[in-house]
């Protein structure tokens, strides 16, 4: 099993979140979590609706973040439910595990459990460090590697199996740290679209990614 990559879009002055969809998908990244957190359901649809032919032509998942409404009808992979969204036990009764993808956000070994009861298919788990891409009021407690460390610790001892991604302010060097502590992936955003050149910064990523051997 490879080491996962997740994108979560964003924006800037210059980049607009479907730009930054194209930026991810052509440094070869095939996870793409749609998230635009101000946006009216409106402009998630018609978003989601671009994003999508652009994920199948190279073969990539598109995930939207929070709208669970919206997933069947726009014809994405599944869903992505922060703490304060939809409870993934409601959303499971909406999109079938069989069909649909639903991934939770977690940052105790209670949020896991709960996701792992309620049907989840993986878990984003964070923040690795502070983040700028996320406000500040609803920023959860900053966990570190040795946050890691004890939640896969814990997970084990319990036997959940879940996968789980280290989200928030994660960047390229994080990569080998966070793999030795138990992780399936990342999900990054900001340090791509930082980046002087994103589509490398991107490939970068994906290369430092090949390089992960999982136990």
């Amino acid at each position: 099993m490879s080491f996962q990559v997740q994108f979560i879009t964003h924006f800037t002055e210059t980049i607009s979140y479907l730009d930054s969809v194209r930026i991810a998908l052509e440094g070869g990244c095939r996870w793409i979590q749609l998230r635009m957190k101000h946006a009216t359901e409106a402009e998630v649809r018609e978003t989601a609706g671009k994003a999508l032919p652009l994920c199948r032509q190279y073969g990539a998942t598109l995930i939207l973040d929070d709208h669970v409404e919206l997933v069947r009808e726009t014809g994405a992979d599944g869903v992505h439910l922060g703490l304060t969204d939809m409870p993934v036990a409601e959303a499971r009764k909406i999109l079938p595990k069989e069909q649909y993808i639903i991934g939770g956000t977690a940052n105790t070994l209670d949020d896991i459990r709960l996701h792992a009861r309620a049907g989840a298919d993986y878990i984003g788990c964070g923040p690795l460090r502070f983040t700028t891409t996320k406000d500040k009021d609803k920023l959860a407690p900053v966990l570190g590697i040795d946050g890691y460390r004890r939640l896969m610790d814990g997970m084990r001892l319990e036997g959940i199996t879940l996968p789980v991604v280290g989200i928030g302010g994660v960047t390229v060097e994080d990569i080998p740290a966070l793999a030795r502590a138990g992780l399936s992936g990342i999900a990054l955003s900001g340090s791509i679209l930082r980046a002087d050149n994103p589509v490398e910064e991107m490939r970068r990523v994906m290369a430092a990614a090949a390089s992960v051997t999982l136990e």
